[in-house]
């Protein structure tokens, strides 16, 4: 072979040379029992000791995992000894890909995705057979018959599996970055519109609209008027029917909603199967402009008492952003914990990130965190058996997010009143009546399969994760609440809560637009009653927030003050709309009281019926989202953590209510996919993204 490369094809060198033959011609060689078992190896080297080694083994009898991967993943051997030990056992000579690039002819046959889910990269040919390196030998034998109708006669050889991904990245970075951004039909992404077109077209409705309230005033208000009653009245009335299903559990027996929070019984008996084997789960956390998250962030997900020989946490990083890879590599991460950073692009997005960190994840549950998040230490667990039990055409589990800093201000409280009510109360009970759940941006879990065949996320749709519960629901696939709990932190000053809201009411509006192209064919997919509720929870809540202020004067009224407009209502009109206001703040006020009932946030009581002065906010937000629908609709107004006064005390609080029944072991930092770059000075502030 070329290039001093020696590649031994046998496992040992008394392996007879029929196999070697066999090998040659792409066929699965017989087992070779004389092959020495990889702890044993170990322990000859030193690499390992014998207590951990023990305790690796009776971990791989009950999780069906490489003795290596399990080693590794608890710090119990360095890398260059697993390497050095693997080479030895399979008779393979590790190869240097940082310094011999693949061919990307054969990674392009094999395909670039492909390569990074298998931890596998077809090199070079040489001496009659393609040379494929692997970072799992275990699993080579599984992949030998597809390698084989690909390439032909095939050898194996051994590479860590970062270098495997960098050298993909090396050779195909652009082809996955393209991918990644256009991954979702273009019928149903938002890449497709024409910010130039909409602002015309928002203009010429504009002079439209003021030439009509020129014109004739009085029917214009009076057609807004009642187009703003008739939304309050169905979402109100939506969210009344939420709470009556939560108050009522049994009601419903028998359709197989979700298993409810804050002590609701769920409407079917739980089941206590748990999975034969429990399977790899990979966590996405994406990350921008986050210079001290790091070390909180290892220890909030080191609380995760899931096995961490089948955890793999990817930290989502922009390669632009200087300030979080500095702050990473300054952080010592543990091996189940690596770093995938974005290349550059065009447009700069969480979701365009998830789609990218995607083709790096191990696991066949894929889960999707915040940067602040700090989940309940059990809470893996609890998703892996519900998706378990649950039906196959369950796809997606949604948990409770919370807020671990209620107490810093009157803001803090009501978004921590709103957040309760919508996961605890709104959520679950449309969940229960078999609408379209518009999904949280964190907390989530999927089956990888399903998610793949959607697409994946959206990478230019600003809320993602509504629309991808939207396109889960048009596929015929449902999403259940769980019942736990991640902690996050209130958006607590006025300025910082209008751009989040903003960025939420804009993707609303987006998604509303591209799935509303055809309305026929999303009437066909969702059905009336789910295509009834689309429409109430979309368009129905953003024209609320936008024309709320016409309802807004006829407070007015209240003070004894004359309104311009209430001379042309019919007498009975200003009654029937007294009752619905006030039956409107009685439904936000029940809601409230119900969310917040449980002994955690019992103390929020007295402040739920001041929401009626939080909720004007949401319009401020809804106008500046308008006008970014039309000036700028990729743009992503990024949340700024590290607002809130004081110090982390109470998030760690939150963090450590359940204890976890494994310590984090010291470990030694890892690479992630690229090498991180020198270290430069970080700002005092996180810039908006």
């Amino acid at each position: 072979m070329s290039q001093n490369l020696h590649l031994r094809l046998v496992p040992s060198a008394a392996a007879p040379a029929a196999d070697v033959a066999a090998q040659l011609r792409g066929v699965p060689r017989r087992p070779v029992r004389e092959r020495t078992p990889l702890g044993q190896i170990l322990l000859e080297m030193g690499a390992v000791d014998p207590g951990d080694l023990l305790r690796a083994v009776a971990m791989r009898g009950r999780q069906d995992q490489p003795l290596g991967d399990i080693l590794q993943a608890h710090g119990w051997v360095s890398e260059a000894d697993l390497m050095a030990a693997l080479a030895a056992q399979w008779g393979a000579e590790a190869l240097d890909l940082i310094g011999q690039r693949p061919d990307p002819r054969l990674v392009d046959r094999l395909g670039a995705e492909t390569c990074l889910r298998a931890a596998v990269l077809p090199w070079r040919r040489a001496g009659g057979a393609t040379v494929i390196a692997t970072a799992r030998p275990d699993a080579f034998q599984a992949l030998l018959p597809q390698l084989t109708a690909e390439f032909g006669p095939c050898a194996m050889a051994l590479a860590p599996e970062r270098d495997i991904h960098a050298a993909l990245l090396a050779t195909r970075q652009t082809r996955l970055v393209r991918k990644a951004e256009a991954q979702v039909p273009a019928d149903l992404s938002c890449r497709g519109a024409d910010a130039a077109r909409s602002a015309r077209v928002a203009l010429a409705l504009l002079v439209m609209l003021a030439a009509a309230l020129l014109l004739a005033p009085v029917l214009v208000l009076g057609a807004l008027l009642a187009w703003t009653l008739v939304t309050l009245v169905l979402a109100q009335g939506l969210k009344l029917a939420a709470l009556l299903v939560m108050l009522r559990p049994r009601a419903l027996a028998g359709r197989g909603a979700e298993p409810m929070p804050e002590g609701v019984l769920p409407l079917l008996p739980a089941r206590r199967g748990r999975p034969d084997r429990l399977p790899m789960v990979s966590i996405m956390v994406p990350m921008f402009r986050e210079h001290d998250i790091a070390p909180r962030l290892v220890q909030r997900l080191g609380r995760l008492d899931y096995p961490k020989e089948l955890l793999d946490v990817l930290l989502v990083v922009e390669e632009e952003d200087d300030v979080t890879r500095t702050a990473l590599a300054g952080a010592v991460l543990p091996h189940w914990m690596r770093v995938v950073v974005v290349p550059q692009g065009p447009i700069k997005t969480k979701p365009r990130a998830l789609n990218f960190a995607l083709n790096f994840c191990r696991g066949s549950i894929i889960g999707v965190y915040d940067a602040e998040d700090a989940p309940d230490a059990d809470q893996i667990h609890k998703v892996v058996r519900r998706f378990a039990e649950a039906p196959e055409d369950v796809v997606c589990l949604q948990g409770i997010l919370d807020f671990y800093n209620p107490r810093t201000n009157w803001l803090s409280r009501c978004f921590t009143v709103e957040y309760a009510s919508w996961f605890r109360v709104v959520l679950p009970g449309i969940a229960r009546l078999g609408l379209v759940v518009p999904l949280g941006g964190t907390t989530l879990f999927f089956r990888r399969g399903p998610l793949e065949d959607l697409g994946g996320w959206d990478a230019h749709n600003v809320t993602e994760d509504a629309d991808l519960g939207l396109r889960l629901a048009r596929r015929g696939y449902r999403t259940e609440l769980i019942d736990t709990v991640t902690g996050e932190e209130a958006n607590c000053r006025a300025l910082h809560w209008v751009k989040q809201r903003s960025r939420w009411q804009k993707g609303y509006a987006m998604t509303w637009g591209v799935h509303m192209r055809n309305p026929a064919r999303l009437w066909r997919e969702l059905g009336a009653w789910r295509m009834f509720g689309f429409q109430v929870m979309f368009l129905g809540s953003l024209t609320q927030s936008l024309l709320a202020p016409l309802l807004w004067t006829f407070w007015v009224l209240a003070l004894g003050l004359p309104h311009s407009f209430a001379a042309a209502l019919p007498g009975w009109m200003l009654p029937a709309m007294t009752a619905l206001f006030l039956g409107s703040e009685a439904v936000n006020i029940l809601c409230g009281l119900w969310a917040v009932r449980g002994p955690k946030h019992r103390h929020l009581a007295p402040w739920v019926p001041t929401l009626h002065l939080y909720h004007p906010l949401g319009t401020l937000s809804a106008w500046k989202a308008l006008h970014e629908v039309v000036t700028k609709p990729f743009y992503w107004d990024k949340t700024q953590h590290g607002l809130f006064d004081g110090n982390h005390d109470a998030e760690d609080e939150a963090a450590s209510e359940a204890p976890p029944r494994f310590a984090l072991p010291t470990m030694r930092p890892v690479r992630g996919p690229v090498p991180l770059p020198a270290p430069v000075a970080a700002p005092r502030q996180p810039a908006p993204h």
